[in-house]
């Protein structure tokens, strides 16, 4: 009887050695999956005005499609094809200045644009609302003719066809994956005022003027910047009201 006794204290002992070590490991599981909570509602860093970071990325035309922005229903503007060319555009074929820059200013939101000291272009721009558009030192990487972008949720919920004139920056920082751009905009009319996801948002006539004029240039629908090519510098400064 002692021995069985004896066994019996000694596996219950074995147990209670054990409920420690069980315990901490499920401490650990759960620290850790806060973590990971954590990372993905607060450390990833959001898309702008997209909800994939690769969506708006590509060139894309649908003129049968309808735009939703604030609960309304819009038309988004047909995209002529026609004028868009499938002919790739020759490196060295247009002439590329390195002295053209665009300046945001989200303070007054204003955008000008100058090639050196010459005076090119002045607009109203709409900034980031519902996210803060970045601040820095960009460069063009690539130009599209046409996107799509959508995001948001319920009443915030956005889906726009058509987006014209698109000119995507990035920096060291800020990657290019992120999706920042200057745009044409057709879904308000409130420019001077923060309206976007972060982009940086233009009347559709100047959005032409000013993707017609910036580097890398481009005839067909969507480019990219290739070795050797400059795209035009952006500086975005202030702080949008």
């Amino acid at each position: 009887m002692a021995k069985k006794s004896s066994k019996g204290r000694s596996a219950s002992g074995r147990k209670v050695r054990k409920f420690p070590f069980l315990f901490f490991g499920f401490f650990i599981a759960v620290i850790g999956l806060g973590f990971f909570i954590l990372k993905k509602s607060f450390l990833e860093l959001p898309c702008a005005n997209t909800l994939s970071c690769e969506e708006s990325l590509n060139f894309s035309v649908n003129n049968e499609e309808q735009a939703v922005f604030s609960g309304q229903t819009l038309t988004p503007p047909k995209i002529d094809l026609s004028l868009i060319s499938d002919e790739p555009t020759v490196l060295g074929s247009q002439a590329v200045s390195s002295n053209k820059r665009i300046e945001v200013d989200l303070t007054t939101q204003t955008l000008k644009a100058y090639d050196g000291d010459k005076f090119f272009m002045e607009s109203r721009i709409s900034s980031g609302k519902m996210f803060p558009t970045p601040t820095g030192e960009f460069t063009i990487w690539r130009k599209i003719r046409a996107t799509k972008m959508s995001g948001g949720s319920g009443a915030g919920y956005y889906y726009l066809p058509n987006v014209p004139y698109v000119m995507f920056f990035s920096n060291s920082e800020v990657a290019a994956g992120r999706g920042f751009s200057l745009h044409g905009t057709y879904w308000h009319n409130n420019f001077g005022h923060p309206m976007s996801h972060g982009c940086v948002n233009m009347k559709i006539i100047d959005a032409k003027k000013l993707y017609e004029w910036a580097d890398p240039p481009t005839t067909a629908d969507q480019k990219q910047s290739l070795p050797g090519e400059t795209g035009t510098k952006i500086i975005i400064y202030g702080k949008a009201p």
